[in-house]
């Protein structure tokens, strides 16, 4: 129970803070691009894999890399864990593996949007 409060508080707290960036970048930039996503999914990618190379190459408790990663990190964005995982397969010399990642995930989330969208027109119209 305890790991679960860990993930809890930290995706709170990374959700909150995507809403803030994605605020000030709407409200600095203009709302024509999504300058916020774009920030929290770069600022995710960095941090992800800072936070997993510190984790095992130092003494940071699970429960904190718990907290950082799954929580807060999932939180912010979850395009950071995606490009981990697709970063570690690639590094791994699974260029097989890795690549698949990237195409189904690119190509599928786009079609599952889609989906979304025309089943969500089909049952309210627009």
């Amino acid at each position: 129970m305890t790991r679960f409060l860990l993930v809890f508080a930290g995706g709170g707290a990374g959700a909150g803070t995507r809403y803030l960036v994605g605020t000030w970048a709407g409200q600095r930039l203009g709302t024509s691009f999504p300058w916020g996503t774009l920030f929290v999914n770069l600022a995710g990618c960095f941090l992800l894999s800072l936070l997993m190379q510190l984790a095992v190459t130092t003494t940071m408790s699970p429960n904190l890399r718990l907290a950082l990663t799954t929580g807060f990190m999932g939180g912010l964005t979850t395009y950071s864990t995606f490009n981990y995982e697709t970063t570690k397969l690639l590094e791994e010399g699974a260029l097989r593996a890795g690549l698949v990642n990237l195409g189904a995930t690119a190509l599928g989330c786009f079609a599952a949007g889609l989906c979304g969208l025309m089943l969500a027109r089909r049952l309210v119209g627009g």
